[in-house]
Formats: structure tokens, C-alpha cells, sequence
């Protein structure tokens, strides 16, 4: 089954360091759930990896390449070519990637994702009109926790700047006073060793069946009692 599919996030950076921290695919690739790197190729354009899906009680786990087809800083571009095969079943997937950087506010940047999907064995069952949904949720929690590690990595050279004290200080007076608070801890990422294929799936179909079911029980309902009174009024 072949798929287009456009998501986009923010990185809270600006373009020019955003760039840096996209391509870095070792650092970053706990941030999307059930991803793994087991490889880089030494030019870094080469990736060998897994992604571990659940659904329920079924685990799948695939195993693939991705490649660096095209990086162009000028204009802030990427594609990649992406293959993978389920280890223990005759699923297949593949993609093509492109991928654009552009300033957006308070010195953030707006990434914009254009991905080519085919797709074979059982995740082709979830459709057409779940697989937008599901890359939609993934990307948006991706981002909350790249957010969260560019977070921590700000704070560290801050924590690090902050000498040690006592927890006194001496003011114009000579005394002793309270030092001043240290800053707050940064948030921790949120890691995930496989994709809960569930909650992306199962639960946005629920939530629209379940009002459809709902408006027809209703319906129901009223048409009972229409013919209902019908029929005493006979």
C-alpha cells in the first residue's frame, strides 16, 4: 500500500543549529519511539536501524537502512531513502523522505516532512485513513521529547557555569545572606523502547466510533418510542 504523507514540527532552535541537531541521527533517534540505531557508515550517510512496534499483545520489530540521498545546508534540505523488513515475518516497508528547515518564530524552526510510504503486511491493514493519523501522533511526540533533550543539553553549560557555594552569600554589609537559587532541573526525555501501535490506532478509532455508535443507539431509541406510541394509539 502506498501512502502520501506531510507532518511537520518546531524545533525550539534557530535554523542554523537546528540543522546540526536534525542530522546528529545518533543523539536524536531515541526521541521517536521504538527507534534504535545499531550503525552509522563513517561518512554518516548510511544508517542501519530498528523500530519495534506493539499492538497489544503482537510485537513486531523491523530492521533496515536509511540513507542520506541529498543534504543541501544553503537552502536547508533533506532527503532520505529509508528500507526496512519485519525480522520475523514477510512485512516490508520503505520511504522516501524530504525534509525542509524555516525560521519561524522566537528563534525556532519549522521543520516541513513530505514522506513517500509503501508499506506491505500487516501494518497495510491499518489503512489509508489511520496511517496519516498515526505519523501525525508520532511526529508530535517526537518533537515534545527532541524539545525536551535540546532542553537538557541548554542547561547543562548553565549548571555548569553556576559556581559551588555554601548556600550563603555575604552582602554589602558583611553578613551572610542566602545564595542565590539554582535553576531547575531540565525536563527528562521521555523514552519508549517500542512504539505503542495501540494508543495511536485502536484509540483514535475508538473515539470515533464511539460517538457514531452513540448517535445510533439514539436514534434508535426515539424511533422505539415513536412506533411504540403508534402502536397504543391504535
Amino acid at each position: 500500500m502506498a501512502i502520501e504523507l506531510d507532518n511537520s514540527f518546531t524545533v525550539p532552535v534557530p535554523p542554523e543549529k537546528a540543522w546540526d541537531v536534525l542530522l546528529d541521527v545518533e543523539r536524536i533517534a531515541p526521541c521517536m519511539p521504538g527507534a534504535s540505531v545499531l550503525s552509522i557508515s563513517d561518512d554518516g550517510n548510511e544508517i542501519e536501524g530498528q523500530v519495534k512496534v506493539k499492538l497489544g499483545p503482537l510485537s513486531l520489530t523491523y530492521k533496515g537502512t536509511a540513507k542520506f540521498t541529498g543534504k543541501d545546508q544553503e537552502n536547508r534540505t533533506i532527503a532520505i531513502e529509508a528500507t526496512g523488513k519485519e525480522t520475523r515475518g514477510a512485512g516490508t516497508a520503505s520511504a522516501n523522505v524530504q525534509a525542509s528547515l524555516e525560521p519561524a518564530d522566537a528563534g525556532s524552526t519549522l521543520v516541513s516532512i513530505h514522506t513517500s510510504l509503501n508499506v506491505t503486511g500487516r501494518p497495510a491493514q491499518f489503512g489509508r485513513s489511520l496511517l496519516p493519523e498515526v505519523s501525525g501522533k508520532l511526529i508530535a511526540q517526537f518533537a515534545s521529547n527532541l524539545e525536551a533533550l535540546i532542553a537538557s543539553d541548554n542547561a547543562a553549560p548553565e549548571a555548569t557555569a553556576t559556581p559551588e557555594s555554601d548556600g550563603t552569600a555575604a552582602d554589602s554589609s558583611g553578613e551572610a545572606a542566602p545564595a542565590a537559587a539554582k535553576p531547575a532541573p531540565a525536563p527528562v526525555m521521555k523514552q519508549e523502547e517500542s512504539l505503542n501501535a495501540f494508543k495511536f490506532v485502536v484509540v483514535p478509532v475508538l473515539k470515533r466510533v464511539v460517538p457514531i455508535a452513540a448517535i445510533g443507539a439514539a436514534i434508535a431509541i426515539v424511533i422505539r418510542k415513536v412506533t411504540g406510541r403508534g402502536k397504543k394509539s391504535k
